[in-house]
């Protein structure tokens, strides 16, 4: 599982890592997990309740793993839209340590319901419900970042990772996914900037195209190889793990990273060897097309596995 990455000691060292249960959140609490970090693995689906859509994956199953490879994984439902569950997980972390190194905000709703409108369908034809989604995902940064950053000033350094994705001044595809996401960023510009007179850092990383469950689902059905750039879940974490660990991580206070730059920055691999470059899109609504194609191709698989009567 290592290959191309000695994983650095962050023994000691406490995270929060929100929505994962899978996905990149999860990519990045096992990351964590190798490096031997102590990971508050945070999200809504739960092995003895409800699942985010019925989708495979849930806090504990990814807090046991973290365990397994060397760290200590802390499973807590939480929906970081509500302030009591931010409120309660502040008091837990400041119960137990006492201070947070590390709030990675990857939580994200965007992408729910998507099989109902189409992803890339024209501002006009949106249902408010989506803009909705990715309203509630933005504030849910803002609100678990607000009330957890007191908890942050103790450490020598401490370092706040909104995953993101944006390209510059192309156009994501989605009027609401391109402000929201580029609100995002901008947000944790702000952060850095409330935070200069700390020892707390604050910058966005990018993934690429991300092998999540959901794109693992579509390609399969689609029978299709993967995309040339595409990555593991654990190379964003992999990143994030390299990030804690520089001790020079101040320096990129503010800014807006991608994985495959810092994977050459510093000298690590996918779980698989290889090191994917920098993702980029290619020309406007290329994002959103492919969201929507695997959206609509999951939905059709799911379809034909359900049992008919």
């Amino acid at each position: 599982m290592n290959d191309g990455w000695n994983a650095p000691d962050l023994a000691g060292s406490v995270a929060v890592v929100t929505g994962a249960s899978r996905g990149v959140g999860r990519g990045v609490a096992l990351a964590l997990g190798d490096a031997g970090a102590t990971v508050y693995v945070t999200g809504r689906s739960t092995r003895d309740g409800e699942r985010t859509e019925g989708l495979p994956g849930t806090v504990d199953d990814t807090a046991d793993e973290v365990t397994a490879r060397g760290g200590r994984g802390i499973a807590v439902r939480c929906d970081h839209r509500d302030a009591k569950d931010n409120a309660a997980l502040y008091e837990r972390i400041e119960a137990d340590h006492g201070r947070l190194d590390l709030l990675v905000n990857n939580a994200w709703g965007g992408y729910e319901r998507s099989v109902e409108v189409p992803f890339d369908a024209p501002y006009w034809k949106q249902p408010m419900w989506r803009y909705e989604l990715f309203e509630g995902s933005l504030r849910a940064q803002y609100e678990v970042t607000r009330t957890l950053t007191s908890l942050m000033l103790t450490p020598e350094r401490a370092l706040i990772v909104g995953i993101s994705f944006s390209d510059g001044d192309v156009y994501l595809g989605q009027v609401g996914y391109d402000v929201f996401k580029t609100a995002s960023d901008r947000m944790c510009k702000g952060f850095a900037y409330d935070l200069r007179k700390t020892k707390v850092t604050a910058l966005s990383l990018h993934p690429g195209f991300v092998a999540t469950e959901r794109v693992e689902a579509a390609r399969e059905a689609m029978g299709s190889g993967p995309a040339a750039v595409v990555h593991s879940p654990e190379y964003v974490g992999r990143a994030v793990a390299s990030l804690l660990a520089d001790p020079e991580v101040g320096t990129r206070t503010g800014q807006t990273l991608s994985t495959g730059d810092l994977a050459d920055h510093y000298d690590f691999a996918d779980v698989d060897g290889r090191r994917p470059p920098a993702f980029r899109l290619e020309g406007r609504m290329t994002l959103a097309t492919r969201m929507d194609r695997l959206n609509r191709v999951v939905a059709a698989a799911n379809s034909e596995a359900e049992p008919r009567s």
